[in-house]
């Protein structure tokens, strides 16, 4: 790894626990669901670091990221689809969610997280 991405991956890993502690509504609301393998036995890490980003939501045994997309993306999906290009060149699948989808429909987000992560066990 090249000296410019080994120090912005570990800036990055260094950045998680304060991402833990700063948590949005949506985060928190959706991470309460999903702690403690309450959904389908499956283990989810917050703020968990790949390669050079801190992704929101990662299911290391599924292979699948979660991402909650607040006002902050407005603007940015080139970054956000880069992101994501380099995470599944890592082999994990993302999914997206705004802010919204967590704090209004929370039932419909956890029934498509459960349902690609049934997807990876089978694939």
């Amino acid at each position: 790894m090249k000296g410019g991405r080994l120090r912005a991956k570990r800036r990055m890993q260094s950045r998680a626990p304060s991402l833990r502690r700063t948590q949005t509504g949506a985060e928190a609301r959706l991470w309460a669901a999903l702690r403690g393998r309450r959904l389908g036995g499956l283990k989810f890490r917050r703020q968990h670091p790949i390669d050079r980003y801190v992704v929101d939501f990662c299911c290391p045994s599924q292979g699948l990221v979660v991402e909650i997309d607040g006002d902050l993306h407005a603007g940015r999906e080139s970054q956000d689809e880069g992101r994501t290009d380099l995470l599944e060149l890592k082999g994990f699948h993302v999914i997206r969610f705004t802010n919204e989808d967590a704090l209004r429909n929370l039932d419909a987000v956890l029934e498509e997280i459960h349902d690609a992560s049934v997807w990876r066990l089978e694939a």
